[in-house]
């Protein structure tokens, strides 16, 4: 059988029920990409986007209290939810998996009057489907210049959306095949510091819909997508041979559950940059200078060309930056989403010039996201400190008071009276069934 044909064949035999534990770990990420994108909805370079005028219907706009239809609903609610750069991550897949399958799913179950338990069941087995890509070529989109998530995403948010429909073996191996000719996003974004990256999360989901709305219309696609130079793993990662470790990987979908490892962000910038604010967060003074070691595969993304990263043109472009963001650390005590708003700071800077980087080989990424820093301070000393795996995974896993935390804390952001983010979020985490219609009630306190 083709790749395509074992991945099906595998999320047609997981069990209509999930696993306890994932469905509580499913419901948190859910929880948290909704309160995430509420944020973004009043605040970040999103914003604008979700008051933007657009033709009525049943999906929600998060953080609005509006509907559209649900390919373009999944477009909005995506571009939020990853534009703050505060929405969860498979370190191993590099995938931000939450971006595109909480909208798709979401958009998916609003425009068929679906129900909360099929939103989470179809939304865990999309983030192990795109785990799953992601580890068939670990970090090979990236090298290739591809974000993962937009790559990949659209085949994974297919297969859920294909799965709230109900397709049977055909239609969802044509869903996944048809999905692959919407892959796409790069990373020139990182060149100029635009802020296109969240649409790329947003148009992973809403081409997820788009896909199952076509094999619904007879569009049928190959079955062999995967395979060859020129199948999605050969022209997106340069790695034909990643289909056939994916047709590996799809045979323990159900006895293997890969959601456990997803980590949720503490800080709204590139999860590759948390290890190391964590590191300058445990020195008991400030440094005159640190040399930072970055794994490599990293360095694209965090640390190359340097003098940018150092020097940033707009604050919203440094959540990509490893001088700027350890500047903040350093300068300001922390990193919130007021420091990537505005003009850099002068301040930020001067110290950000006196942050440098080398590579690291072996650091174990991107099974890991882990940070070296030596820190040397005013009277000639020095000190080394090491982090081994980013806060928020399987490693060092989050509690639920900690995700709801930071989901109350995203909806205060927007002004959502306290009162309607514990309903909502009472609702989602405990209810057999969630009910829905609580989404549009996340909108700011008259």
């Amino acid at each position: 059988m083709t790749a395509a044909e074992r991945l099906v064949d595998g999320v047609l035999g997981l069990p209509k029920v999930l696993p306890a534990e994932i469905e509580r770990i499913a419901r948190l990420h859910l929880l948290d990409a909704i309160g995430v994108a509420v944020a973004a909805s009043a605040c970040g370079p999103a914003r604008m986007l979700a008051a933007a005028p657009r033709a009525t219907g049943p999906c929600t706009v998060l953080g609005t209290g509006s509907g559209t239809g649900p390919a373009e609903a999944a477009l909005v609610n995506g571009t939020l939810i990853h534009s703050l750069e505060y929405d969860d991550t498979h370190t191993g897949s590099v995938m931000h998996g939450s971006s595109v399958l909480a909208p798709a799913v979401l958009a998916t179950a609003e425009g068929h009057g679906l129900g909360g338990t099929e939103v989470i069941r179809s939304f865990a087995v999309g983030w192990e489907v795109l785990i799953r890509l992601g580890l068939a070529a670990p970090s090979g989109f990236q090298r290739a210049g591809f974000q993962g998530t937009s790559a990949a995403g659209p085949l994974a948010g297919a297969l859920a959306v294909g799965v709230l429909h109900d397709f049977d073996r055909a239609q969802l191996i044509d869903a996944v095949a048809v999905a692959a000719s919407f892959s796409a996003g790069n990373f020139t974004f990182l060149s100029r510091g635009a802020t296109s990256k969240a649409a790329q999360a947003g148009a992973g989901a809403q081409a997820a819909i788009s896909a199952a709305a076509l094999v619904e219309g007879g569009i049928t696609g190959a079955a062999d997508v995967f395979e060859g130079d020129r199948g999605f793993f050969g022209l997106y990662a340069r790695d034909p041979a990643a289909a056939d470790r994916l047709g590996q990987l799809a045979d323990d979908l159900g006895s293997r559950w890969h959601l456990v490892a997803a980590a949720f962000k503490g800080l709204p910038c590139c999860h590759f940059l948390h290890p190391f604010v964590e590191a300058v967060a445990t020195l008991d003074r400030a440094p005159e200078r640190i040399l930072c070691r970055v794994p490599v595969g990293q360095e694209q993304i965090i640390a190359v060309p340097w003098s940018r990263k150092q020097r940033p043109v707009r604050a919203d472009e440094a959540r990509w930056s490893l001088p700027y963001v350890l500047a903040l650390q350093v300068v300001r005590g922390g990193v919130t989403l007021e420091d990537f708003v505005g003009e850099p700071d002068p301040a930020i800077l001067a110290m950000a010039d006196r942050i440098e980087w080398e590579p690291w080989q072996d650091s174990g990424y991107p099974a890991v996201f882990p940070a070296t820093i030596e820190a040397g301070f005013a009277d000639g000393s020095s000190r080394t400190v090491r982090i081994d795996d980013v806060d928020g995974g399987a490693r060092r896993p989050w509690d639920i008071p900690r995700v709801i935390g930071k989901f109350r804390d995203n909806c205060a952001r927007a002004g959502v009276a306290p009162r309607v983010a514990e309903e909502l979020a009472g609702t989602l985490i405990e209810a057999p069934s969630p009910d829905l219609s609580a989404l549009r009630s996340l909108i700011p306190a008259a």
